[in-house]
């Protein structure tokens, strides 16, 4: 196929023709309660294994779901198609859907028209980046590996998204918002070493500094040694620390709190992990994923969550908040985990500064094992080392752990600034990299 024969994609839906959708859907609805929301999406990844790129695709996809509702019944329909007779006839869905759905008990009206806070959600070297920019990315990498003679494997991704919200009663939002990643796996051998990065921007992947990290890893990890499992101090790298820590944000849920099953039950006030820790919400930090509203066009904005190691906060649906007489529904899209105190500089100073420890790189492949105390198991991945009298000695072979981040970091003995921590299980957050004295691995894994 031709360049010139190539169907161009249509521009992304502006905030103006979003309002003229939203108003074709609003000032016909026969409803009690309408909302107008749009996910409009352009995405890109270019993917390689064994040195070779394998995959470079472009995904475009737009929707626009309307929900209708009369009284407390409600009902949703949606369409790909954004023609003014396909928005209409979307509408009419909705309606008949709504007339025949039973009472729903925790329905509630769109949240009241506010203003929201602009923050830098997208930005412009992401929005035009394509598969050209993506491919000389990732060639990027596998160049560095194919110098040392390794594999690399991997994704370079961008995207853009428009989303939008509109109810009846005034509630008015939209904004674009970009996404770019970088992962790699470098495999020496058996040994493999992983890097990873998010950002708003795709110029701040850093790609060569990534890789020579993740190519180090590998080259480190031949030839590991085989412990014993057991209770070992450890020095957890950013990326471990946020897979610990998404668990214990994935807790926080306010419903499964009242109910009595959540690890956090009855404790809210109650000091939870080491009293210097504080984790906070910090939307407009430009390094995370902030975004000005909430899919249920609730507005985003700064919280603090555990202060001190308190537990301060918990998280709410629109239904539990009311329920509680809770008034301002707080967000946790951007988070950031802090130590108060002095901290070291890199993951190389806490090296330095410790006796004996095993050195984490990734956690992977984690489950809940009992999550009435948040017991967890997992894996560690990408570079496992032992750490000896201030230095790394060897690679040791990957270790099985069980254990729960709310006995894990009752105790930190040092840390660093946070830092960026991307995974893939578990997005991206800033938290820094720790020293902790007791760490559980019940097994050696065989893979």
């Amino acid at each position: 196929m031709t360049g010139s024969s190539v169907k161009s994609w249509p521009k992304m839906t502006s905030r103006e023709e979003f309002r003229f959708l939203a108003d074709l859907v609003l000032t016909r609805s026969s409803g009690d309660h309408t909302m107008v929301k749009l996910h409009d999406l352009h995405s890109g990844t270019t993917r390689f294994a064994n040195n070779q790129v394998v995959q470079n695709v472009d995904t475009r996809r737009g929707t626009l779901a309307v929900t209708v509702a009369f009284g407390r019944r409600h009902g949703t329909a949606s369409t790909t198609d954004f023609t003014a007779g396909s928005v209409q006839e979307t509408l009419k869905r909705a309606e008949r859907i709504a007339r025949v759905s039973p009472d729903d008990p925790e329905y509630l009206p769109p949240p009241r028209s506010q203003s929201f806070a602009a923050c830098e959600t997208a930005r412009p070297e992401t929005e035009i980046a394509g598969p050209a920019r993506r491919l000389e990315y990732a060639n990027e990498a596998i160049g560095q590996c194919r110098m040392e003679n390794l594999l690399a494997a991997g994704i370079v991704s961008s995207s853009v998204t428009s989303v939008g919200i509109a109810a009846n009663n005034g509630l008015f939002g939209c904004e674009t918002r970009t996404d770019a990643r970088f992962s790699l796996t470098v495999q020496a051998g058996e040994a493999t070493g992983w890097n990873a990065a998010a950002h708003r921007s795709i110029d701040h992947l850093k790609i060569q500094e990534r890789t020579l990290a993740a190519i180090q890893k590998a080259k480190r990890g031949r030839e590991p040694s085989e412990l014993p499992p057991g209770q070992y101090p450890v020095v957890l790298e950013p990326a471990a620390v946020a897979g610990l820590w998404t668990w214990l944000l994935w807790s926080l849920d306010a419903k499964s709190y009242q109910k009595g099953t959540s690890p956090f039950a009855g404790k809210l006030r109650e000091r939870m992990v080491d009293k210097r820790l504080t984790l906070a919400n910090a939307p407009g930090h430009a390094d995370l994923f902030g975004v000005g509203f909430t899919a249920d066009g609730l507005p985003s904005g700064p919280s603090t969550w555990i202060d001190h190691g308190v537990l301060t906060q918990l998280a709410y649906d629109r239904f539990t908040a009311q329920a509680q007489g809770v008034q301002v529904i707080p967000t946790l899209e951007a988070p950031v985990l802090s130590v108060h105190g002095a901290a070291c500089g890199t993951v190389q100073d806490l090296v330095k500064r410790t006796d004996r420890a095993i050195l984490v790189t990734n956690f992977w492949y984690i489950r809940s094992v009992n999550p009435t105390n948040l017991t967890l198991t997992g894996m560690t991945r990408d570079g496992t080392f032992l750490v000896d009298k201030g230095e790394i000695v060897c690679a040791v072979k990957n270790f099985r752990f069980h254990d729960s981040p709310l006995r894990a970091f009752q105790q930190i003995d040092a840390w660093t600034t946070p830092m960026e921590a991307v995974t893939a299980e578990t997005g991206k957050m800033l938290a820094p990299a720790m020293v902790l004295p007791q760490f559980h691995f019940s097994s050696v894994t065989r893979f």
